[in-house]
């Protein structure tokens, strides 16, 4: 059984892609913010959503669904402190259910034995298939063609904002560090944020990149179509765009199914033991008026959302077969893969459901990959700049709130290039250990989420503190090579990756 289950009654092609990304966590902070939002991912969404998706490789579908992962997470999904650590957070949660059992308030304890169950079957899974490191989780879910990887830059930084010379090399280090997590360099990737300017398609075509996926405004802003793939430019490489019709039915800045009465309210916490017990009961009731939880009745509005969507799926594109004078055409939805389970405690429910639901419904589902294997590409277009961020511009991560981190990053990518530069133009040629820290420092100063979370004031003090300290390892190291002192600068360098080594990989002579 295939997931496309191809039909003469098929009315179009659904092509679901999950977005996994946090930064570079470990070693910095744990909470409020820190390597808890790692754990807490890790445990509600990571472990259910891989679970989900063995479960259908188990009833034999195969091609279901895109799953990209930024190299960054990856590198601490097989992190063996990152792995320490998540396998402490689960004892904590099944201990802290545990000990609600004596509580008088039996909502109270018929909450904990919930937490307690729960706790223990995402213990059994992790054992299971993480305790060696995400890529062995992942891998054979890929290798057996259930999911296709999407790779992408190394750090998830906003790409159209990177120096002509720092886009290349932030690409060429993600792609690296796929290979060697899952034996195959990602054929696609996912653009960081949905950005894009002109001239990003030539550093994707030399880097070997057969497509991407950017926002749906981005793609209309120029007559472009959401319902098939597109090249890119004067290139071969394939573009799609995401479909907000059929997006924001489940998640939109207004409305969506999270936001359903019978739903586990995210962000009621009881303050005592820090689960969760009661249900959103609706979007303007106050935390401590919201109703209790349900399970059983949030288990019946999962099945009935599912319905509900899989019936607009099947709309829409009937609706695109009408527009494309009975051609079927293909919807692509994106999300982060954080929605299904930790910010949507049902959302692995729901999408179970889905998935399972729209071939009975008459929809092809398939992975990017498999829209592409079947002629999915119509044409070329010539995008203009764009995000899925805010305004569908880049006003997140360089508007008046980031100017100076802008400004900032800026000038650490042009003395980066100066270094780099002078090393080669003096050097031996051969690897050096603190050119390689200097460049995974600024790779890691790079990411879009510092400005992200200063923007949108989501723990905007930890971002800057993050960008502050990144840019001051860059300089400290920048300053030790640049004064001829290679022994001291080589000490720093060690003693920066004990804190910060991802993409052990990583050659500076790359630039």
């Amino acid at each position: 059984m295939t997931g496309t289950r191809r039909s003469p009654t098929s009315v179009g092609r659904f092509c679901l892609v999950l977005h996994t990304h946090l930064p570079w966590l470990a070693h910095h902070g744990s909470w409020p913010v820190g390597e808890e939002w790692l754990y807490q991912a890790w445990s509600s969404s990571y472990v259910p959503v891989v679970d989900l998706l063995n479960a259908l490789a188990a009833e034999g579908h195969t091609d279901m669904l895109t799953l990209g992962l930024t190299p960054v997470l990856a590198a601490q999904l097989d992190n063996p402190h990152c792995l320490n650590e998540e396998q402490t957070w689960l004892g904590f949660w099944a201990a802290r259910a545990l000990g609600m059992a004596s509580d008088p308030d039996r909502s109270v304890r018929e909450a904990g034995a919930r937490e307690h169950l729960a706790a223990q079957r995402a213990i059994e899974s992790f054992d299971l298939r993480w305790s060696r490191g995400g890529s062995a989780a992942l891998r054979p879910l890929a290798d057996a063609g259930v999911i296709e990887m999407l790779g992408g830059p190394a750090t998830h930084p906003f790409q159209p904002l990177l120096h002509e010379r720092v886009a290349p090399l932030s690409l060429r280090v993600g792609l690296d560090d796929s290979r060697v997590r899952l034996g195959t360099s990602p054929a696609g990737i996912w653009a960081p944020e949905c950005g894009y300017r002109p001239g990003l398609e030539r550093i994707y075509s030399e880097q070997g990149v057969s497509h991407v996926v950017v926002d749906g405004p981005t793609m209309r802003h120029v007559g472009g179509s959401t319902s098939a793939a597109h090249t890119l430019g004067d290139t071969h490489v394939a573009v799609f765009a995401r479909d907000l019709d059929i997006t924001y039915r489940v998640w939109s800045p207004r409305r969506g199914y999270p936001g359903g009465a019978w739903y586990r309210d995210f962000y009621a916490m009881d303050v005592v033991n820090g689960f969760r017990r009661s249900r959103v009961t609706t979007t303007s009731t106050p935390s401590h008026q919201k109703a209790p939880y349900e399970p059983e009745r949030a288990s019946i509005a999962a099945e009935a959302d599912a319905r509900d969507f899989v019936a607009h799926v099947r709309a829409h594109l009937l609706d695109i077969r009408d527009q494309r004078g009975g051609r079927t055409g293909l919807v692509v939805a994106a999300y982060d893969t954080e929605l299904f389970g930790h910010w949507w405690h049902e959302g692995p429910q729901w999408l179970g459901h889905v998935l399972r639901m729209l071939p009975e419904a008459g929809v092809e589902v398939s992975t990017l990959q498999g829209a592409l294997d079947s002629g999915a590409v119509e044409g070329r277009v010539d995008l203009e700049s764009g995000s899925w961020g805010s305004g569908k511009d880049w006003r997140v991560w360089e508007g008046n709130a980031v100017a100076d981190l802008v400004a900032e990053n800026d000038s650490l990518q042009g003395r980066l290039l100066d270094m780099v530069d002078k090393a080669h133009d003096g050097g031996d040629g051969r690897r050096d250990p603190a050119l390689d820290q200097l460049v995974r420092s600024a790779l890691l100063a790079l990411s879009s989420d510092w400005a992200f979370m200063v923007t949108k004031d989501t723990a905007a003090h930890y971002a800057r503190q993050r960008h502050l300290g990144h840019h001051a390892d860059f300089h400290r190291l920048a300053d030790l090579i640049a004064s001829g002192r290679g022994p001291q600068a080589e000490r720093v360098a060690h003693a920066q990756r004990t804190v910060d080594g991802p993409f052990a990989h990583l050659d500076a002579r790359l630039l």
